[in-house]
């Protein structure tokens, strides 16, 4: 059963696999175009590739049906990108070994594909499912994002959904993002300057749509969504309706001091319940701008296709009503392009374009003036490239607005805050047996000796957990073995506070086993990082699916002397512990942080490693023997 409490069709999954050249990656398929196979016939099935359609087949569909009527249908071509994340410079990665991503290789490709468009006598419009701002590097997230956000506005940029990242500092300052203005935050407080040098915010140029992002009370406010929830544009005098939303999820991955006061609706039930609205002002093609996404289990390096996908985009992307015609999506930082069927057995496209600026993807859409609405069997979408083209200087204006950002913090950026031993990068991956990572066992060290959580009386923490999700990069020193603060920026970039707080030693193992249940159970299990502490956990099968009995004997350093032996953790004692506020909030599911008691607020997590690394000079690699599994 899915998310949303129906089953999906094993069959209802089709690649398109139109690559930017026009060449099909994949097999072909005897499924009629457009369509996906019907039960019973060869196709997607549990631990098997799903059925490819040739991505020429659908070009091929979609150019007969441009030429079979004596007027011709209007064509559309949507330029989409998701999950951002402040990436000015590039590269940002690679696809498939090509370096790819920067803003200014990003405008260069829209503005090319834009021409391209218009030369083929359809109208282009830029949009983005998300997550354009927060986490982002120092660059961006220095200024509170606004020069992203700028950068977006000399793209082009015409709509976006909000994405769970861009309420990292709050609703209130996503406002700001989209209306504009100046923050009060004095000259660089917490790292962070608005408006640097007294020049002004303008604001996004762009909308930002939140659907299901409401107020829990709408009593005194002009709307129940705190954002719009659709936008319309005009493509040859025909109404094409956007519905903009994030992840229903978002509550759990975001600090709840930022959301406060606010509800994330159902994205199934908010969309289907605005296509009479949309529909009531003409608008028959509908978009849908979702900030969740899918992983392709089998092949993720087929950027282009859709090969055994799972994930809740899915569900929804099945489950929208009929009258929505493509699924622009996001959240999972992966490329895909693939065709659901809706409930009416009907193709939809639903794609995302990778993260990080490092691809777009491009929608082939073509709308009957008769009807005003998308003709679905004919529309293909192909996934495309940002190549990191040293050897030209594209978009100069671009060039000029990141190079004056990068004058203004780079004596933040390169300042020395520490050395690793041996010049080794500090590696976020986790090891094979336990969980634990060197960066992961690192950062929740910093975080116990931070001094900030200190209690009155003299008590300090004696165990810290850090969630994985937020260490976003590898530590990696420069050739020196230094650590920049720039380079530990790039690792913790949500400027969270760190947070003490009592937990007794039952709550404790209560806490470590909600890192298999509910949202964190299967593959979206989060092994917290740990000091002052050790335990094991049991890997097998049977017992993944239970509640309360994974995590066996746990280990404390009760005194919180690292020097002197661990003992058994005691259920009925009360231990003090220090997390960021994230996880402090309950984030990531971890909802027994919740009930902890005698709170203290300290400083940033980004300022707890710097002053660890200062302090410790130079700091070795953390060994992985914290965490052990057995089956």
């Amino acid at each position: 059963m899915n998310r949303h409490g129906r089953r999906l069709s094993a069959f209802s999954v089709v690649a398109l696999t139109t690559l930017a050249l026009g060449v099909a990656t994949g097999p072909g398929s005897s499924a009629e175009v457009g369509k996906a196979p019907r039960a019973g016939t060869a196709g997607h099935a549990a631990g098997q590739q799903s059925t490819l359609s040739s991505g020429l087949a659908a070009r091929g569909a979609y150019k007969h049906a441009a030429k079979s009527r004596k007027n011709g249908y209007i064509k559309l071509d949507l330029l989409a990108l998701n999950d951002f994340h402040g990436n000015l410079e590039g590269p940002t990665g690679s696809i498939n070994g090509v370096a790819a991503g920067g803003a200014t290789n990003l405008a260069h490709l829209i503005r090319e594909q834009r021409k391209i468009s218009r030369a083929n006598g359809a109208k282009p419009l830029t949009v983005a499912a998300g997550d354009l701002i927060g986490a982002s590097p120092l660059l961006s997230a220095a200024f509170h994002d606004e020069p992203t956000i700028e950068t977006m506005n000399k793209i082009g940029l015409q709509v976006s959904a909000v994405g769970n990242h861009e309420f990292d500092e709050g609703w209130q300052e996503l406002r700001r993002m989209a209306n504009g203005g100046c923050l009060d935050d004095g000259d660089g407080a917490n790292g962070a300057d608005s408006c640097p040098g007294g020049k002004q915010f303008a604001g996004a140029d762009f909308p930002y749509l939140g659907a299901n992002v409401k107020w829990a009370d709408p009593s005194g406010h002009k709307r129940d969504t705190v954002f719009p929830a659709t936008h319309m544009m005009k493509v040859h005098g025909v109404k094409v309706g956007f519905i903009g939303m994030t992840l229903e999820g978002t509550p759990a991955i975001v600090s709840q001091a930022g959301i406060q006061g606010l509800q994330f609706t159902d994205e199934v039930e908010t969309a289907n319940a605005l296509v009479p609205e949309l529909r009531a002002r003409g608008v028959e093609s509908i978009v849908v701008l979702l900030h969740e996404g899918l992983f392709q289990r089998k092949d993720t390096s087929a950027y282009d296709g859709c090969i055994d996908p799972d994930g809740p985009a899915l569900a929804i992307a099945q489950q929208l009503s009929p009258a929505i015609d493509a699924v622009v999506s996001g959240h999972t930082h992966q490329a895909y392009n693939c065709v659901v069927q809706d409930p009416e057995g009907q193709p939809r496209l639903l794609t995302s374009a990778s993260s990080y600026g490092k691809m777009i993807t491009k929608l082939h859409l073509l709308i009957d003036p008769r009807t005003r609405d998308i003709v679905r069997p004919a529309e293909y979408a192909q996934n495309m490239i940002v190549r990191a083209d040293p050897d030209h200087s594209w978009s100069p204006s671009i060039a000029k607005l990141i190079a004056g950002y990068n004058t203004l913090v780079e004596p933040i950026k390169n300042a020395v805050i520490g050395h690793i031993e041996g010049g080794a990068t500090v590696s976020r991956s986790p090891d094979a047996d336990g969980g634990d990572s060197p960066l992961g066992n690192l950062i929740a060290d910093s975080q116990k000796a931070d001094t900030t959580v200190v209690q009155a009386d003299g008590t300090k923490p004696v165990i810290a957990l850090m969630n994985p999700g937020g260490i976003r990069a590898d530590l990696v020193p420069d050739a020196n073995g230094d650590v920049t603060y720039g380079a530990a920026f790039t690792v913790q970039p949500f400027n969270n506070n760190v947070v003490s707080m009592d937990l007794t030693g039952a709550q404790i193992k209560e806490l470590l086993n909600e890192q298999w249940n509910g949202t964190n159970e299967g593959s979206g299990q989060k092994i917290l990082q740990v000091s002052g502490l050790s335990y094991t956990w049991d890997r097998s099968e049977a017992a993944l699916p239970t509640t309360d009995a994974l995590v066996g004997d746990v280990m404390v350093d009760a005194d919180g002397d690292p020097g002197t032996p661990m003992v058994a953790l005691d259920d009925a004692a009360t231990y003090r512990v220090v997390a960021n506020s994230f996880l402090s909030d309950g984030g990531d599911s971890f909802a027994t942080f919740k009930d902890s008691q005698d709170k203290l607020i300290g400083g940033l997590d980004i300022d707890s490693l710097r002053t660890y690394l200062e302090a410790n000079n130079p700091t070795p690699v953390p060994v992985t023997d914290r965490i052990s599994s057995q089956d």
